[in-house]
């Protein structure tokens, strides 16, 4: 069976439900949301369609319930394993991606008034501050879990990073607020 070209999203869904278990693409959303979604966005929509094209290429099984709302479940294949374990495998080369509109608005600060450019900081010191507490509260909430210790990593990461955007941050608007 060819393997077609299988991308991030096609790994996101392969891990999300061997991490899982059986999952509608509806459960699938849930999961990104809470966890993945954090570090790697992209359009929920191809939650919905690239599990029928993983299922098409062999690396998902679906079972589609025979009555009521006919939920489509999907359980990853031996096969699936093996294409996750093999992307795992491979090198990552790629460097980090920062797709990031504040940050891009401040490349443009030059063309801003110096109270937008103020505005600006101000309001990312409130989103990150935000997300450290969404991450801090589930670096406590999970801690402890042994099942989801090697998850905890990235978070960690997660936070590192959203504490040197705050440090940023914080260190322009005061800068601008005193000048």
């Amino acid at each position: 069976m060819s393997m077609g070209k299988l991308t991030t999203t096609s790994y996101v869904v392969l891990g999300m439900v061997a991490m899982r278990g059986p999952s509608t693409s509806y459960d699938l959303k849930r999961a990104v949301n809470h966890s993945v979604g954090y570090f790697w966005p992209f359009p929920h929509a191809q939650l919905y369609s690239e599990p029928k094209r993983l299922e098409e290429l062999g690396l998902l099984d679906l079972e589609v319930e025979p009555e009521g709302r006919r939920r489509q479940t999907y359980s990853i294949t031996h096969e699936g394993r093996d294409a996750l374990g093999a992307w795992l495998a491979e090198p990552t080369t790629e460097q980090l991606q920062v797709r990031d509109v504040a940050e891009l608005k401040l490349f443009f600060g030059e063309f801003a008034r110096p109270e937008d450019v103020l505005n600006l900081a101000r309001e990312q010191i409130r989103q990150h501050e935000d997300r450290i507490e969404v991450y801090e509260s589930m670096q406590a909430r999970f801690s402890e879990r042994e099942d989801v210790a090697d998850r905890m990593v990235p978070l960690q990461l997660g936070l590192e990073l959203e504490y040197a955007a705050l440090k940023f941050w914080r260190k322009l608007e005061k800068e601008r607020s005193s000048a």
